[in-house]
């Protein structure tokens, strides 16, 4: 089904889901907050549209001396300008000590839940091509690949563990790219007259939607409810900020308005705990948190006057930590994690695989001669380990001693004992 049939444009007040008063109070503080809008830019605001929706509700406000026609910009009454009387700014100062949200109008929760449901990140199937072109980028051994492959099928959880600087998170990113596709989010929805904003334009990427031909198209052609945002599958990335206030509903006293936490932003898509082990909480509390969601599928969440809701959660979710994860959680817990993968070092071929590639792409002249004189003289001699990382970070380092020197930028013996003296710590 096309989204124009599963999210059909409301062509009545009454197909919005929203209570009347509610759109009304809406309405208001969209026009007091631009000070005057046409009834097209009213429109556009609360994204609904104007005929059998916006329309009855400026006549209402108008009926009510809460706004007033200023003049027009053009024929009919979209293009009528309306602004705030003095009436209505008593009245909508009275609105705003209840919720200061003036965006666009939310939809029900319910019709969120059954449209994540349609949407769910179940549906997402990727075989060994696709996994191998997805990671084509990286030096990924074979044994990794066959295994993060069942890994994002299972659209359930993934416990990314190892030494740090071996590439956890570029792995999860690779990860989070393979899921592809596309998704509704709401600008927000609506439970108990309260709103709760979802989409988040810095975890959120919108998609541009293809426009019919305006000669061709069928006029009478259902439209799509542009109260919802076509975006990539969601990849929320939080780190050592997380705490158990984020997982839940965040209240701002201030504008009485909700804002979505991190498992319901990314609902159909994945979630990336990142550095685990090191966030504000403490491991076992976040654990705590997440037994049941990943257990049940569902979480629920507590409105400020107490009411429960319940939503999906249907989340590929990514633990990803060089923690030593028997000590972070207990057999409970790890048990219910699908998929356990460790990130070893690279082993030698690979750290030379990886020193060749990255050379090229920063100027600097691979030279195997060099490779085998730091390897020997820099790590086997000094009981060094490889990590995925060094490569980057030593060619960055001739990079930067080439510069100062005034020379070509080189795997020489001078211009590598120069970026390893400045790289590592001396113990």
């Amino acid at each position: 089904m096309t989204p124009e049939e599963t999210l059909p444009e409301p062509q009545s007040l009454e197909e919005t889901g929203l209570n009347f008063g509610f759109l009304a109070d809406l309405t208001l503080k969209i026009i007091y907050f631009a000070g005057e809008l046409t009834g097209q830019g009213i429109s556009d605001q609360v994204k609904l549209p104007f005929a059998h929706v916006v329309e009855p509700i400026l006549a209402f406000l108008l009926k009510e001396d809460l706004v007033t026609i200023t003049g027009s910009t053009g024929f009919g009454e979209r293009a009528y300008r309306y602004a705030v009387t003095g009436k209505g700014s008593a009245r909508t100062q009275e609105v705003l000590a209840r919720s200061q949200y003036a965006g666009p109008a939310p939809v029900l929760l319910a019709r969120w839940i059954t449209r994540a449901r349609q949407q769910t990140i179940g549906e997402v199937s990727v075989g060994q091509e696709q996994v191998r072109a997805g990671f084509a980028h990286l030096v990924i051994g074979d044994q990794m690949l066959r295994r993060v492959g069942p890994a994002v099928n299972s659209a359930r959880s993934i416990f990314l563990y190892g030494p740090p600087g071996n590439g956890k998170t570029t792995i999860a990113e690779g990860i989070s790219k393979l899921l592809g596709g596309q998704i509704f989010i709401p600008y927000a929805v609506e439970v108990g007259g309260q709103v709760i904003q979802v989409f988040d334009q810095v975890n959120h990427k919108p998609l541009a939607e293809p426009t019919a031909n305006s000669l061709s198209a069928d006029p009478h052609a259902p439209t799509r409810d542009q109260r919802w945002v076509l975006c990539q599958r969601p990849c929320i990335v939080v780190g050592g900020e997380l705490t158990l206030a984020g997982l839940d509903l965040i209240f701002d006293p201030i504008a009485k308005i909700y804002e979505a936490p991190f498992q319901m932003k990314a609902n159909g898509g994945m979630l990336l705990i990142d550095d685990f082990g090191r966030q504000q909480v403490s491991p076992r509390d976040l654990l705590n948190r997440w037994i049941v969601p990943l257990e049940k599928r569902v979480d629920y969440l507590t409105l400020q006057t107490g009411k429960k809701i319940e939503i999906p959660f249907d989340v590929l979710i990514v633990f990803s930590t060089n923690l030593d994860p028997n000590q972070l959680a207990d057999d409970a817990f790890l048990r219910r994690i699908r998929h356990k993968l460790l990130v070893p070092n690279p082993t030698w071929d690979e750290f030379r695989e990886i020193f060749r590639r990255l050379a090229s792409t920063r100027n600097v002249a691979y030279s195997e001669e060099g490779l085998a004189y730091l390897v020997q003289e820099h790590y086997l001699k000094a009981k060094r380990e490889p990590k995925k990382v060094q490569p980057r970070d030593l060619l960055d380092q001739i990079v930067d001693a080439a510069k100062y020197l005034g020379v070509p930028p080189a795997m020489s013996k001078e211009l590598l004992d120069q970026a390893v003296e400045a790289y590592f710590v001396k113990l």
